[in-house]
């Protein structure tokens, strides 16, 4: 069987007393979407840091395509092709969307601002090619401070994108946005998942049920169950703990 394209074995923290982190482990397969889910408080945000390389777990590993990354820093985690994305923009407000987007191709081919006219060609091409993929590339001139907030969700994706990962961490990429906006950024990343997993943290459950392949439920900072939408939905112990319904 193939290696999980992003794997957590047994991760564990703790800020003194209280353990934030227990025993998590999951996998994210090739072509799929995992939607990791739970309550306020579950420890969804801690996970997601130290997947990420934010936060370093008490024990535990974290596995890119097979690779121990667990000792790896953020940008390396990156370089080695973990895309994330925020559930807070961290654009550069002030830049062009393609601006943007190259810091993102420049981070994914290690290629420095003073590198070759060649080299820099060849990332403005990926950049650009990751704004056409979500469809921005009408805005490339545009600062990112006077697009709206869907857009902005766009250029974060297509930033990630740019990184030609290996797998998607993606926080809560639904959040603040409309009906309308939310069923456009759930079509795109629909369709993202050829290009590569996508681990999703999302509250939007109309976008979960709509696009996971598997459903991750984390309550109290350990999954009691995993399963797909339709073994979540009817799972008894997930509808007590998160989903608000009777047993």
């Amino acid at each position: 069987m193939a290696e999980p394209a992003l794997e957590t074995r047994a991760l564990c923290k703790r800020y003194g007393a209280l353990e934030v982190s227990r025993d998590v482990s999951l996998t994210l397969r090739a072509g799929e979407i995992h939607a990791l889910i739970g309550p306020n408080g579950a420890g969804k945000s801690t996970l997601i840091q130290q997947i990420a390389g934010w936060v370093p777990p008490d024990s535990g590993q974290v596995r890119l395509g097979g690779r121990d990354i667990t000792a790896l820093g953020v940008a390396a985690r990156a370089h080695a092709g973990l895309a994330r994305t925020f559930q807070v923009s961290a654009l550069a407000s002030e830049d062009t969307v393609l601006q943007n987007a190259i810091l993102g191709a420049l981070g994914a081919a290690g290629v420095s601002l003073f590198a070759t006219a060649l080299a820099r060609g060849a990332v403005r091409a990926r950049a650009e090619a990751a704004l056409g993929r979500v469809g921005l590339q009408d805005h490339r001139a545009t600062r990112v401070s006077d697009l709206s907030h869907g857009q902005r969700r766009q250029l974060e994706v297509a930033i990630a994108l740019a990184l030609r990962p290996k797998a998607f961490v993606m926080d809560e990429p639904m959040a603040g946005l409309g009906g309308q906006g939310s069923r456009e950024l759930t079509a795109l990343l629909d369709g993202l998942r050829v290009e590569a997993p996508i681990l999703l943290v999302e509250h939007d459950m109309d976008a979960v049920f709509a696009l996971a392949d598997r459903i991750s439920v984390l309550v109290y900072g350990q999954i009691i169950a995993t399963g797909s939408v339709a073994e979540i939905r009817a799972d008894a112990g997930v509808r007590r703990a998160y989903l608000g319904e009777g047993a």
